[in-house]
């Protein structure tokens, strides 16, 4: 089983966009403990697999690592750490993606506290 973090910063993020609906968001984004192929590969940056996972018209991205997601089976990524580091509608998808991949670049993945 995976583990699944979520930054300060969405989660106040989600809380606050959605109220009463963040708790099926959160189920969601914390299904990649089971399931953590799930999601839409978008990008990679040293090694670092930036992919997002869809609910209605939102994108949430994480960020985790390439190798291990594509050489183990699913019931052996049990030291797999997953980050959700951020989110967008379809209008910002494209700029929170370039910002995903500048901060990994510049800082790596400590770039998200």
């Amino acid at each position: 089983m995976a583990k699944v973090i979520i930054t300060k910063e969405l989660e106040e993020e989600i809380n606050k966009k959605f109220k009463k609906e963040s708790i099926e968001i959160f189920e969601l984004l914390y299904s990649l403990k089971d399931n953590p192929k799930k999601g839409k590969p978008i990008g990679n940056v040293g090694g670092i697999l930036i992919s997002e996972i869809r609910y209605k018209t939102y994108r949430f991205y994480f960020i985790t690592d390439g190798f291990k997601i594509k050489i183990l089976k699913s019931e052996e990524l049990e030291n797999l750490l997953i980050k959700f580091v951020a989110m967008s509608d379809k209008k910002t998808q494209q700029q929170v993606i370039d910002s995903i991949k500048e901060v990994l670049r510049n800082l790596g993945e400590r770039g998200f506290s």
